[in-house]
């Protein structure tokens, strides 16, 4: 066995936002890298359904769980039946959010919990419930958050948003701080503008995008593209894997703009 074939072998994997986008596209990597445990978590039957099959013909014992991460009883009982279906699950990969628009003095009280709900506490009691299971087994875990080169600060029409990767980050942090000594890790990845489905949703909703945007906006960028979440997926699959050995605590830019950079 080669490079990253087997890395994952041991994983048994919660990942939310799993059925589309960033967290299918992680499911997928940690299964070719032998991962043979995935729980996806979404609130579309149908595309979990689909996603499950797929894999499923990869060899994976797949299963979809319905939830809404912004619903702290539905992220309970997710942890809970993926512990259920398993028996023991050792990693996390919280990849569901929401993008929601909004600026400081335009964002409703509605919007403003929305977001943060989603972003901020669906993880937190994720991530409760996960280490809470590896502190009753004595056994190592691995969490990846996928957060958003919008945490450095983001444009004005993303305040709540960036604010909540922002305490994502943090967050993050505390959590690697504090189970180290327990080998149960915890790290994120920063990714910039990216080519997803829910992106192209986005775009037409709120920016009146015209329907060759993403060509437009590839060909605006340094390296002629946006991030692709096969190319992420990669990233995080690594970070979630034992390879990448004690790593615990870092926040990942993961993009072709240089947080801190100013035009020459």
């Amino acid at each position: 066995m080669n490079g990253s074939a087997g890395r994952n072998s041991e994983t048994r994997a919660i990942v939310t936002g799993g059925a589309q986008g960033i967290g299918f596209a992680v499911a997928e990597a940690l299964a070719d890298e032998g991962c043979r445990a995935l729980a996806l978590i979404g609130r579309s039957q149908e595309k979990g359904d689909k996603a499950v099959a797929t894999l499923k013909r990869a060899g994976v014992d797949a299963i979809f769980i319905g939830a809404d991460v912004s619903e702290v009883a539905d992220c309970k009982r997710a942890v809970e039946m993926a512990i259920g279906h398993f028996g023991t699950v050792n990693a996390l990969v919280n990849a569901a959010a929401t993008s929601a628009r909004g600026s400081l003095v335009e964002t409703s009280e509605n919007l403003f919990d929305q977001i943060f709900q989603t972003n901020v506490r669906g993880p937190f009691f994720l991530m409760q419930g996960v280490v809470a299971h590896l502190l009753a087994r004595k056994a190592p875990g691995s969490i990846v958050n996928v957060l958003s080169m919008s945490a450095h600060c983001g444009q004005s029409f993303l305040a709540p948003y960036s604010s909540s990767k922002g305490a994502l980050a943090t967050l993050t942090k505390n959590v690697a701080n504090a189970y180290r000594g327990n080998r149960i890790r915890c790290n994120a990845v920063l990714p910039g503008w990216m080519d997803t489905e829910g992106e192209a949703i986005v775009q037409k909703k709120w920016h009146d995008a015209p329907d060759d945007w993403l060509e437009r906006a590839e060909a605006a960028q340094p390296m002629g593209q946006l991030v692709k979440p096969a190319q992420l997926a990669r990233l995080i699959s690594y970070m979630i894997s034992p390879q990448s050995g004690v790593m615990t605590g870092s926040l990942v830019d993961y993009d072709q703009s240089i947080a801190g950079a100013s035009p020459e």
